[in-house]
């Protein structure tokens, strides 16, 4: 049967989310009813202006007082949709004083203060809930922290930020610049005013954070995310990627090292070939691959953004912990037993796609060659003239097709797996040889 007495849900935040969470909330409320057990009943709206809160939302709700509304001691959920650390960080730790579970899609405190907000939510006994944290509507924390509990995932290695993929789709299939690409996902929306958080990686790394500190049951900081942007890469680097039959994505991946003493995080742009599953992942939105040893392989994909997207994945976490309030229990909490340590970038093991340009005269490619061997990193590949030289540089020659006007030549050097290290090593040597004028471009090449 029914409760009756409705469950009291506190709003902070009435922004694209938070005003379609309420939304939903009105227009859904009898479908929602039957699947928690109970209505649910929107008892307070906090906003930092009156002004600006949308249209459909109860004015009569609306507060400028968060600190207040969370105090109030009859809010069964707190749902927090304001985003940044504070004072997002401080309404939700009151919120579980007194008494209240929390839904929360702040990715930066979570990736933060994650460990804090766990313990404070088990101190009290309360929920804390974030799917909306990490790639809008996609289900994917709730299946790595409880579909898969009884697995033991290797490897997530995802597109979790849909502005920069739509960036990067549109250099790809139109051949725009990056710029051109920038203005045109401003112009539709995907971009902000400011795209910063996107393009630089900062977004992505957050999500990074929580998706490797739920996969690997350890603790993982932003701080331990290793970052790089997307903003330097180039229409010649796509061009150098189809060549290898390969396209480029900003991707989070998270592992486990080898022998799975410890984990890594990081975020940066990286080659990967047509066949992967995430290449063919296009405009605005985000796929996750999740390696692991009983399931295998899996995708998991779909809008990662967006009003109705983060709403969707919002009101999926406030029916699961309304229904945890009725029955008197607790979801999944913070599960870190293995406490791993996180490697730094240094010790992962990748490839590199490196782009020279060259002095135009002989030896030069013997020098590339020792410098490689020197820092113990092995040529896959050598390019000049169009052609691929395997196995390393002799034979290769700076002459016809690769020559310019200017005495230069261009060098694609495409390396087997090596330490990060001791390829960003051989990066720093080649940079110091005078036969060396420029490095073009340095691109990882991942999931092969």
């Amino acid at each position: 049967m029914m409760r009756t007495r409705p469950l009291k849900v506190a709003l902070l935040g009435c922004g694209v989310v938070g005003s379609e969470v309420a939304r939903i909330m009105t227009t859904h409320a009898d479908d929602l009813a039957a699947r928690i057990g109970a209505p649910v009943e929107l008892a307070g709206v906090a906003v930092r202006r009156p002004s600006r809160v949308r249209a459909g939302v109860d004015p009569a709700l609306v507060t400028t007082d968060a600190t207040a509304l969370v105090k109030r001691g009859d809010i069964d959920v707190v749902v927090e949709v304001i985003g940044g650390v504070e004072p997002a960080r401080t309404l939700i730790t009151t919120a579980f004083e007194h008494g209240a579970s929390v839904v929360s899609a702040n990715k930066a405190l979570l990736a933060e203060d994650g460990a804090a907000l766990h313990a404070a939510a088990e101190e009290h006994g309360r929920d804390l809930y974030y799917e909306a944290a990490v790639a809008g509507a996609i289900p994917l924390i709730r299946p790595l922290r409880e579909s898969l509990a009884g697995d033991k995932v290797n490897r997530v290695l995802g597109i979790v930020n849909g502005t920069t993929n739509f960036i990067l789709d549109r250099m790809d299939t139109s051949g725009a610049g990056y710029s051109e690409a920038l203005d045109e996902a401003t112009a539709l929306g995907y971009a902000e005013a400011d795209p910063t958080a996107d393009v630089e990686g900062f977004d992505a790394a957050a999500k990074a954070a929580i998706l490797a500190g739920i996969a690997f049951h350890t603790r993982v900081r932003l701080d331990d995310v290793y970052r790089e942007g997307m903003t330097e890469v180039t229409a010649a680097d796509f061009a150098s990627a189809k060549r290898m039959g390969c396209t480029i994505k900003l991707l989070a991946i998270c592992e486990r090292a080898a022998g799975g003493g410890s984990v890594t995080a990081r975020v940066h742009p990286a080659m990967i070939p047509l066949g992967h599953p995430l290449a063919s992942v296009r405009g605005a939105y985000n796929a996750v691959f999740v390696e692991s040893e009983a399931a295998g392989r899996l995708m998991f994909y779909g809008p990662g953004a967006g009003g109705s997207p983060t709403a969707s994945a919002v009101l999926g976490d406030l029916v699961a912990v309304c229904r945890n309030r009725l029955g008197g229990a607790t979801g999944p909490g913070d599960s870190v037993y293995a406490r791993l340590p996180v490697s730094p970038m240094g010790d992962v093991v990748t490839r590199y796609h490196i782009s020279l340009d060259v002095a135009d005269k002989p030896g030069v490619l013997a020098q590339v060659a020792t410098v490689f061997a020197e820092h113990g990193v092995s040529i896959d590949t050598v390019r000049q003239q169009g052609r691929d030289v395997p196995g390393g540089a002799e034979g290769a020659s700076a002459e016809g097709g690769g020559r310019r006007e200017d005495g230069e030549a261009s060098l694609v050097v495409v390396t087997h797996r090596a330490p990060d290290a001791a390829l960003s090593g051989t990066v720093a040597a080649l940079r110091r040889l005078d036969t060396v004028r420029a490095v073009a471009s340095i691109m990882r090449v991942e999931g092969e």
